[in-house]
Protein backbone atom coordinates (compact mmCIF):
# COMPACT_ATOMS: atom_id res chain seq x y z
CA UNK A 1 0.00 0.00 0.00
CA UNK A 2 2.77 2.09 0.97
CA UNK A 3 4.51 2.03 -2.95
CA UNK A 4 0.84 2.26 -4.15
CA UNK A 5 -0.12 5.57 -2.58
CA UNK A 6 3.62 6.68 -4.09
CA UNK A 7 2.69 5.70 -7.39
CA UNK A 8 -0.76 7.62 -6.98
CA UNK A 9 0.67 10.35 -5.87
CA UNK A 10 3.40 10.44 -8.63
CA UNK A 11 0.45 10.10 -11.19
CA UNK A 12 -1.55 12.72 -10.15
CA UNK A 13 1.26 15.11 -9.67
CA UNK A 14 1.61 14.32 -13.99
CA UNK A 15 -1.72 14.08 -14.26
CA UNK A 16 -1.37 17.80 -15.62
CA UNK A 17 1.19 17.00 -18.25
CA UNK A 18 -1.77 15.22 -20.22
CA UNK A 19 -4.06 18.47 -20.75
CA UNK A 20 -3.90 21.88 -20.59
CA UNK A 21 -3.92 22.02 -16.91
CA UNK A 22 -6.60 23.90 -15.04
CA UNK A 23 -6.76 27.61 -13.55
CA UNK A 24 -10.26 27.43 -13.04
CA UNK A 25 -12.82 26.42 -14.85
CA UNK A 26 -13.80 28.51 -17.90
CA UNK A 27 -16.89 30.87 -19.00
CA UNK A 28 -17.67 28.60 -22.06
CA UNK A 29 -18.11 25.47 -20.37
CA UNK A 30 -21.65 26.57 -18.84
CA UNK A 31 -25.19 27.69 -20.00
CA UNK A 32 -24.87 30.96 -17.99
CA UNK A 33 -21.71 32.42 -19.21
CA UNK A 34 -19.71 34.48 -16.38
CA UNK A 35 -16.50 36.05 -17.11
CA UNK A 36 -15.15 35.91 -13.37
CA UNK A 37 -17.24 33.52 -10.99
CA UNK A 38 -16.79 35.70 -7.84
CA UNK A 39 -16.05 32.21 -5.85
CA UNK A 40 -13.30 31.57 -8.13
CA UNK A 41 -9.95 32.09 -6.40
CA UNK A 42 -7.36 34.30 -8.41
CA UNK A 43 -5.59 32.27 -10.96
CA UNK A 44 -1.78 32.17 -8.84
CA UNK A 45 -3.87 31.20 -6.21
CA UNK A 46 -3.63 27.34 -8.07
CA UNK A 47 0.24 27.56 -8.12
CA UNK A 48 -0.49 25.79 -4.63
CA UNK A 49 -0.73 22.69 -6.77
CA UNK A 50 3.34 22.57 -6.95
CA UNK A 51 3.90 22.64 -3.50
CA UNK A 52 1.14 20.02 -2.61
CA UNK A 53 2.75 17.73 -5.58
CA UNK A 54 6.21 17.95 -4.15
CA UNK A 55 5.26 17.66 -0.39
CA UNK A 56 3.05 14.75 -1.01
CA UNK A 57 5.64 12.88 -3.34
CA UNK A 58 8.49 13.63 -0.44
CA UNK A 59 6.26 12.00 2.32
CA UNK A 60 5.17 9.20 0.08
CA UNK A 61 8.82 8.41 -1.02
CA UNK A 62 9.62 9.03 3.02
CA UNK A 63 6.70 6.51 3.68
CA UNK A 64 7.76 4.09 1.96
CA UNK A 65 11.82 4.11 2.82
CA UNK A 66 11.25 4.45 6.74
CA UNK A 67 7.67 3.78 7.61
CA UNK A 68 6.08 1.04 4.67
CA UNK A 69 4.69 -1.08 8.04
CA UNK A 70 4.28 2.31 10.48
CA UNK A 71 1.03 1.65 11.70
CA UNK A 72 0.56 5.44 12.04
CA UNK A 73 1.16 5.66 8.37
CA UNK A 74 -0.93 2.33 7.50
CA UNK A 75 -4.21 3.72 8.80
CA UNK A 76 -4.37 6.99 6.05
CA UNK A 77 -3.42 5.10 3.05
CA UNK A 78 -6.48 3.59 2.17
CA UNK A 79 -8.49 7.03 1.98
CA UNK A 80 -5.26 8.84 1.10
CA UNK A 81 -4.73 6.33 -2.21
CA UNK A 82 -8.40 6.88 -2.80
CA UNK A 83 -8.64 10.55 -3.01
CA UNK A 84 -5.33 10.17 -5.43
CA UNK A 85 -6.44 7.85 -7.46
CA UNK A 86 -9.69 9.79 -8.10
CA UNK A 87 -7.38 13.20 -8.71
CA UNK A 88 -4.90 11.42 -11.41
CA UNK A 89 -8.54 11.92 -13.33
CA UNK A 90 -9.95 14.98 -12.24
CA UNK A 91 -8.26 17.62 -14.68
CA UNK A 92 -8.94 16.00 -17.70
CA UNK A 93 -12.57 15.92 -16.38
CA UNK A 94 -12.87 19.27 -15.14
CA UNK A 95 -12.08 20.81 -18.84
CA UNK A 96 -14.78 18.65 -20.26
CA UNK A 97 -17.07 18.15 -17.59
CA UNK A 98 -17.76 20.79 -14.75
CA UNK A 99 -20.71 18.73 -13.05
CA UNK A 100 -18.54 15.05 -13.14
CA UNK A 101 -15.62 16.90 -11.94
CA UNK A 102 -17.35 18.56 -9.42
CA UNK A 103 -18.60 15.12 -7.83
CA UNK A 104 -14.99 13.84 -8.35
CA UNK A 105 -13.55 16.65 -5.95
CA UNK A 106 -16.47 16.00 -3.40
CA UNK A 107 -15.03 12.70 -3.07
CA UNK A 108 -10.98 13.84 -3.68
CA UNK A 109 -11.81 15.97 -0.94
CA UNK A 110 -13.76 13.35 1.90
CA UNK A 111 -11.10 11.26 1.12
CA UNK A 112 -8.45 13.19 2.15
CA UNK A 113 -10.38 14.80 4.60
CA UNK A 114 -10.41 10.54 6.23
CA UNK A 115 -6.34 10.52 5.75
CA UNK A 116 -5.58 13.29 7.45
CA UNK A 117 -7.91 12.18 10.58
CA UNK A 118 -5.89 9.24 10.18
CA UNK A 119 -3.00 10.20 10.52
CA UNK A 120 -0.40 9.42 13.51
CA UNK A 121 0.59 12.42 15.87
CA UNK A 122 4.52 12.47 15.72
CA UNK A 123 5.49 12.59 12.06
CA UNK A 124 4.54 15.98 11.08
CA UNK A 125 6.67 16.54 8.40
CA UNK A 126 5.72 14.31 6.10
CA UNK A 127 2.88 12.60 6.81
CA UNK A 128 0.26 15.31 8.86
CA UNK A 129 1.91 18.46 6.82
CA UNK A 130 1.46 16.92 3.62
CA UNK A 131 -2.07 15.09 3.64
CA UNK A 132 -3.52 18.66 5.47
CA UNK A 133 -2.39 20.96 2.95
CA UNK A 134 -3.54 18.63 0.17
CA UNK A 135 -6.93 18.56 2.41
CA UNK A 136 -6.94 21.89 3.13
CA UNK A 137 -7.22 23.13 -0.56
CA UNK A 138 -9.44 20.73 -1.81
CA UNK A 139 -12.00 21.39 1.37
CA UNK A 140 -11.64 25.37 -0.25
CA UNK A 141 -11.89 23.91 -3.60
CA UNK A 142 -15.43 21.87 -3.30
CA UNK A 143 -16.61 24.76 -2.24
CA UNK A 144 -15.51 26.44 -5.12
CA UNK A 145 -16.67 24.16 -7.62
CA UNK A 146 -20.08 23.87 -6.36
CA UNK A 147 -20.58 27.79 -6.11
CA UNK A 148 -19.67 27.51 -9.42
CA UNK A 149 -21.82 25.32 -10.77
CA UNK A 150 -24.84 26.69 -9.05
CA UNK A 151 -24.06 29.96 -11.16
CA UNK A 152 -23.11 28.40 -14.54
CA UNK A 153 -26.38 26.33 -14.54
CA UNK A 154 -28.63 29.59 -12.96
CA UNK A 155 -29.37 28.27 -9.75
CA UNK A 156 -27.87 31.05 -7.92
CA UNK A 157 -26.36 34.40 -9.15
CA UNK A 158 -22.38 34.00 -9.24
CA UNK A 159 -22.59 36.31 -6.50
CA UNK A 160 -25.40 34.55 -4.18
CA UNK A 161 -23.58 31.30 -4.95
CA UNK A 162 -20.45 32.48 -3.24
CA UNK A 163 -22.22 34.20 -0.65
CA UNK A 164 -23.69 31.03 -0.08
CA UNK A 165 -20.80 28.70 -0.06
CA UNK A 166 -18.03 30.74 1.48
CA UNK A 167 -19.68 30.29 5.00
CA UNK A 168 -19.87 26.29 4.05
CA UNK A 169 -16.41 26.46 3.17
CA UNK A 170 -15.89 28.00 6.42
CA UNK A 171 -17.82 25.38 8.72
CA UNK A 172 -16.68 22.51 7.00
CA UNK A 173 -12.58 23.84 7.50
CA UNK A 174 -13.77 25.06 11.51
CA UNK A 175 -15.30 20.99 11.69
CA UNK A 176 -11.72 19.65 10.56
CA UNK A 177 -9.20 21.76 12.26
CA UNK A 178 -11.67 21.09 15.49
CA UNK A 179 -10.82 17.41 15.29
CA UNK A 180 -7.04 18.16 14.30
CA UNK A 181 -5.81 21.35 15.80
CA UNK A 182 -2.37 19.95 15.12
CA UNK A 183 -2.87 20.11 11.60
CA UNK A 184 -1.68 23.29 11.02
CA UNK A 185 -1.12 23.32 7.14
CA UNK A 186 -4.21 22.66 6.85
CA UNK A 187 -6.10 26.06 7.58
CA UNK A 188 -3.12 27.49 5.66
CA UNK A 189 -4.44 25.76 2.63
CA UNK A 190 -8.10 26.93 3.25
CA UNK A 191 -6.85 30.68 4.04
CA UNK A 192 -4.86 30.32 0.81
CA UNK A 193 -7.67 29.70 -1.15
CA UNK A 194 -9.90 32.65 0.42
CA UNK A 195 -6.66 35.05 -0.11
CA UNK A 196 -7.67 34.35 -3.92
CA UNK A 197 -11.24 34.57 -3.70
CA UNK A 198 -10.46 37.76 -1.67
CA UNK A 199 -8.00 39.31 -3.65
CA UNK A 200 -9.74 38.38 -7.29
CA UNK A 201 -12.74 39.97 -5.87
CA UNK A 202 -10.86 43.09 -4.87
CA UNK A 203 -9.60 43.92 -8.12
CA UNK A 204 -13.72 45.17 -9.20
CA UNK A 205 -15.35 41.80 -8.45
CA UNK A 206 -17.85 41.75 -5.58
CA UNK A 207 -17.16 43.34 -2.42
CA UNK A 208 -19.25 41.51 -0.41
CA UNK A 209 -17.85 38.24 -1.29
CA UNK A 210 -14.53 39.43 -0.82
CA UNK A 211 -15.28 41.15 2.53
CA UNK A 212 -16.96 37.56 3.42
CA UNK A 213 -13.68 35.50 2.27
CA UNK A 214 -11.22 37.88 4.02
CA UNK A 215 -13.66 37.67 7.39
CA UNK A 216 -13.01 33.94 6.97
CA UNK A 217 -9.46 33.77 7.06
CA UNK A 218 -9.76 35.95 10.27
CA UNK A 219 -12.18 33.19 11.82
CA UNK A 220 -9.46 30.45 10.68
CA UNK A 221 -6.44 32.52 11.88
CA UNK A 222 -8.14 33.22 15.21
CA UNK A 223 -9.51 29.42 15.31
CA UNK A 224 -6.06 28.32 14.97
CA UNK A 225 -4.08 30.76 17.51
CA UNK A 226 -6.76 29.45 20.37
CA UNK A 227 -6.82 25.92 19.96
CA UNK A 228 -2.75 26.32 19.77
CA UNK A 229 -2.71 28.12 23.12
CA UNK A 230 -5.04 25.94 24.15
Amino acid sequence: MALLVLILAVLFALSPLASDGFNGFTPAQFPVVNEDWPIQPAGWAFSIWGVIYLWLIAGCVVGVWRARHAPDWAAMRPALALSLGVGVFWIAAANRSPPLATAMIVVMAGAAVAALWRTGRTDAVWQRAPVGFYAGWLTAATGVAIGVLLGGYGVLSPQAAALVMLPLILIAALIVQRRRPDALTYPLAVGWALVGIAADNLRGGSTPVALLALAGIAVLVGAALRRRGG
